[in-house]
């Protein structure tokens, strides 16, 4: 998951209705562009380009036995999800503290994306660190089983995945033949931007910092997060700039 900051409410906007607030997440922390092109927009929680149909999703569930309707209208409470993520997620009961949230944790540094298309526990955390990253893949069913998957979405995540994965592997491979050529350089962004996945993007291009910076600051919001250095490494925990419940766990 890409790391990101929502930054304050819009000044002098008071939502009647959360629906209202799409276009300024969209503006704050979806839009991925190239040289002021906007190319895709993605899902805060399986980073998939999703073209239509990404939505508002509560963090905290506005409906259900877990319900918080007082933050149904909060800025706070936001993110953008697609449909299935929105779906599996649901009106499960939110525990800040068992759950990694790319508003307010470094999602980057807790998850990893392997090869055979499936998210993991990052190797670098510790046991009671990888259980709350267990749980948030749970959370919106990032690794569910394609056997058990009734409308395809299970096996197109994998998929998408698994196809990024190779792409970015293959761009690596040409910017090797030249390292300094500027056009390679900005078909490998457009490449991470068209194809989602920022997070395979920037693990495929480990060691080379001056397109890691490229990728960071391609996609709104991720930049502004403080999880990156100059260098395009991992900073964490997530400084949580925004003063979130229970931020920077990580």
């Amino acid at each position: 998951m890409r790391p990101v900051s929502k930054g304050n409410a819009p000044v002098g906007v008071v939502f009647m209705k959360y629906r209202e607030s799409f276009d300024y997440l969209l503006d704050r922390i979806g839009i991925g562009e190239y040289r002021n092109i906007k190319l895709a927009q993605y899902c805060s929680y399986c980073e998939r380009v999703i073209p239509t149909n990404l939505a508002v999703e509560h963090i905290e569930p506005k409906k259900g036995a877990y319900a918080q309707p007082q933050l149904e209208n909060s800025w706070t409470n936001f993110l953008l999800a697609c449909v299935n993520c929105n779906s599996k997620k649901g009106s499960k009961r939110i525990q800040f503290n068992m759950l990694y949230l790319p508003d307010r944790d470094n999602t980057f540094h807790a998850f990893e994306y392997r090869h055979n298309g499936e998210v993991y526990p990052s190797s670098t955390l510790n046991n009671a660190q990888k259980a709350i990253a267990v749980n948030t893949i749970n959370l919106v069913g990032l690794n569910e089983p394609i056997d058990t998957d009734v409308d395809g979405v299970a096996k197109d995540r994998r998929t998408q995945r698994l196809n990024a994965m190779a792409l970015a592997l293959d761009s690596l491979e040409d910017l090797k033949t030249a390292p300094q050529n500027q056009t390679i350089q900005n078909l490998i962004v457009k490449g991470m931007l068209t194809s989602g996945y920022f997070s395979i993007w920037m693990a495929v291009f480990n060691g080379y910092p001056s397109i890691r910076q490229l990728f960071i600051d391609s996609i709104r919001g991720t930049r502004q997060s403080g999880c990156f250095d100059a260098n395009g490494n991992v900073l964490h925990p997530h400084p949580n700039p925004d003063n979130l419940q229970l931020g920077g766990k990580i």
